[in-house]
């Protein structure tokens, strides 16, 4: 996990000269489906002893939910919308959009509630892009989150306002189309 270090111990609850800030990092491309690299390093992580939280908004079909979490190993929870398929468009239906905005309640919860280091925010931007998610809110999260927590943002449609505030993007491109 990558992080900054801040030289004012006022925010560490070590007695140490400096005290560890979480980043923003934001993983886009102009297609789904490459999750696996930010997926791995999840895991890798968790096996270190770190506390990782995945939340993949946009995919359903398993009849997961925010109540019963995935747990892979010791340290890795991962979570998905309790709908009965994956997300492809901007239409959900009442109980589809209650389930999102239960899972978004859910990861604020969690994450201010300080039980993670590493927080996976899977296809967001596509849930702002499809109007699910206020943007202002996520901003308004990302701003007042606990400044140790790592947050990694993955999807297409990245808003500006939000790659403006990352450390660190990564774009993944095809260096070829099929």
């Amino acid at each position: 996990m990558v992080a900054q270090l801040e030289t004012s111990s006022e925010n560490s609850t070590l007695d140490l000269p400096y005290s560890m800030k979480g980043l923003v990092q934001v993983f886009t491309s102009s297609h789904r489906s490459f999750f696996t690299s930010v997926m791995a390093q999840s895991l890798r992580i968790a096996g270190q002893g770190t506390p990782v939280l995945v939340v993949q908004f946009l995919k359903g079909g398993i009849h997961q939910g925010h109540n019963r979490p995935m747990r892979l190993g010791q340290k890795l929870d991962w979570i998905r919308c309790d709908l009965p398929r994956c997300v492809e468009t901007p239409h959900l239906d009442e109980t589809e959009a209650q389930s999102l905005q239960k899972l978004w309640q859910h990861t604020q919860k969690v994450v201010f509630e300080d039980k993670y280091s590493l927080v996976v925010l899977d296809e967001l931007s596509l849930a702002i892009h499809f109007g699910f998610i206020p943007e202002t809110e996520v901003l308004a999260f990302l701003a007042n989150r606990p400044v140790h927590i790592e947050i990694i943002l993955t999807g297409p449609e990245m808003p500006h306002s939000i790659l403006d505030m990352a450390d660190q993007i990564t774009e993944v491109r095809r260096s070829h189309e099929p």
